[in-house]
């Protein structure tokens, strides 16, 4: 009994699985670490940009309310009517002015993504708290 001959040419070696998806793993991760700096930067960015306004309408608002009591002084010892009134405009516009920093400043530095954090968590265990209270409520009984 004879045998068929074997093929002298050996199969090429088939890419192993396993290294093909590290290999694509660590492109995903490289990727994406990527992204995640990006996203930091541009947040680095922004805060930094945020910061610089807040010093900004902060040393506005300082001179604004300086002219604002200069203003006040000058309208006291004024005896001009003309000059009264205005001074009185002026004095209105200062107080509009300053109005509009001070929502400017609070909104910039109080925003719903810094409170979220804060108000989910006392959501959270608040809610825990009074499951918490009646088990031992039921316990006592």
């Amino acid at each position: 009994m004879k045998l068929p001959p074997e093929s002298s040419s050996p199969s090429p070696p088939e890419p192993d699985a396993e290294l093909t998806h590290a290999d694509e793993s660590s492109a995903t991760f490289d990727q994406e670490f990527a992204e995640a700096v990006q996203e930091l930067e541009r947040s680095l960015q922004s805060l930094k940009e945020r910061y610089t306004q807040i010093q900004d309408d902060q040393s506005r608002q300082n001179n604004l309310q300086q002219r604002l009591d200069q203003v006040q002084r000058d309208l006291r010892q004024t005896r001009s009517q003309e000059v009264r009134q205005e001074l009185q405009a002026e004095l209105k516009q200062i107080r509009q002015q300053l109005d509009a920093l001070e929502v400017a400043l609070e909104s910039q530095l109080l925003s719903w993504n810094s409170l979220k954090d804060v108000f989910w968590q006392a959501v959270r265990f608040g809610g825990l708290g009074v499951v918490v209270g009646w088990i031992l409520k039921s316990c006592a009984n």
